[in-house]
């Protein structure tokens, strides 16, 4: 008897320190990060004592549980709830503690038949696949927007439910039946919200997953001009033409000499009084290196530029020694200036003549 009073007075502090834990606002800091252990070791401490008892056994029903020991059953729901917010290097491992917690509860529940209709089904769904697990499709945003506004509206008339059975604890400690059906309750609100939970946890583990076995990122070759690797480093520059350093040797970059001396690249000693003199008033772009003419000749050297084509217009020169095709065109011009005396200008003009 001594025991089980020790169980519910610890019982009762660890649930106290949970709820003042919720109102809190400074979960970054280190009190409320030894507070959270402190209230997980004393949750600890009752599913210990609760242990030694042997208060649950799976060959008995829910009337064979005395009604001041059904509020034991949530103790592994409560200790989930803590265990995510304790403070790890290794997320992962404080994910997998809450639903190691998580399914205890749930199984406990349903060894009880405490679990009713859709909460059964989804419990089964969750023990034959855990890692897929989910209130409703990923990537279906309309089913998953329903099932949220459907689970909302379930949560919250539960909640209703439980303030009104809690609202008379004079009563609650004269009538048996009335506080079973509040532990009942409180059983029924937390199985509500453990699903959701486990909802959440299985994406925050998924992508956890996805994180760790993600691939490193494609790193472009070194000798590429387009990478930047100093980016805001004191060497750093915009420019997309050639360094100076690179025109004066000629627009080679990397090392002049190996590791053991030796040249590895032409170039030219040049003292650097000089380099620094020839660099003070150049332009701020790479200057031309030929002149059109230079390039022009070049172009017909290399075949780009097309001969011939179309010489509409251009009278062609008459050789004067060709007496044939000078009589020709001797003919051609007296023809047509006789036909320019027998047709005047705006002869063929009838429509304004009066």
């Amino acid at each position: 008897m001594e025991e089980s009073q020790n169980l519910r007075s610890l019982f009762s502090a660890a649930k106290g320190d949970k709820k003042s834990l919720e109102l809190r606002g400074d979960t970054n800091t280190e009190t409320y990060r030894d507070l959270v252990n402190a209230a997980i070791a004393k949750f600890q401490e009752c599913q210990r004592q609760v242990s030694i008892v042997s208060l649950f056994s799976s060959n008995e029903s829910l009337d064979d549980v005395s009604t001041g020991d059904i509020q034991y059953m949530t103790l592994e729901y409560h200790l989930a709830e803590l265990i995510q917010r304790a403070t790890t290097s290794d997320r992962e491992a404080v994910l997998r503690r809450a639903l190691e917690q998580y399914e205890r509860f749930l199984t406990r529940l349903d060894e009880y038949e405490l679990l009713y209709g859709g909460d059964k089904k989804l419990f089964a769904q969750y023990m034959a696949n855990p890692t897929s697990f989910t209130l409703a499709p990923v990537n279906d945003a309309a089913a998953r927007r329903d099932i949220k506004v459907r689970r909302f509206r379930e949560e919250k008339e539960l909640k209703q439910k439980l303030e009104y059975l809690a609202r008379n604890e004079a009563r609650l400690q004269s009538d048996d039946d009335d506080t079973r059906r509040l532990y009942l309750a409180e059983l029924q609100l937390y199985t509500h919200q453990t699903f959701q939970a486990l909802d959440l946890l299985m994406q925050e583990l998924a992508m956890l997953s996805a994180m760790q076995n993600a691939p490193a990122p494609i790193q472009p070759p070194p000798d590429d001009p387009r990478q930047r690797s100093n980016l805001g480093g004191a060497n750093y520059s915009d420019r997309l033409d050639p360094s100076l350093s690179q025109l004066l040797n000629g627009g080679r970059s990397g090392p002049i000499l190996n590791s053991k001396g030796k040249p590895i690249q032409p170039f030219t000693l040049l003292d650097r009084r000089t380099q620094l003199q020839e660099g003070v008033f150049r332009s701020g772009h790479n200057l031309p290196t030929m002149t059109i003419d230079e390039y022009l000749a070049e172009e017909h050297r290399r075949g780009n530029v097309l001969q011939g084509g179309e010489q509409s217009g251009v009278q062609p020169e008459i050789d004067e020694d060709d007496l044939d095709k000078a009589d020709e065109e001797t003919m051609k011009a007296r023809a047509w200036d006789e036909y320019v005396e027998a047709n005047p200008k705006g002869s063929g003009n009838t429509l304004n003549r009066g």
